[in-house]
């Protein structure tokens, strides 16, 4: 299972929280690319829904990750 940002992108307005058959369910009626449907089907069988991505992915990155103490520097 490989995911980028662009992949875990296709989940962000996925209806959390959600079991892995929904999430599925969700990439497919969306058009998400078959990367993002076999790495659904990857995850484990649970009858516990997911929360968000992190659980899927632990290293998506946080909105702390793009923060910057001083803007106008940038």
């Amino acid at each position: 299972m490989i995911w980028t940002l662009e992949l875990a992108s296709y989940l962000d307005d996925a209806p959390w929280p959600a079991t892995k058959e929904e999430l599925i369910d969700y990439a497919i009626r969306t058009g998400a690319p078959t990367q993002v449907i076999q790495n659904l089907e990857e995850l484990e069988d649970s009858d516990e829904p997911y929360e968000s991505i992190e659980e899927i992915w632990p290293d998506y990155p946080s909105d702390e990750d793009f923060f910057y103490e001083d803007e106008q520097e940038y």
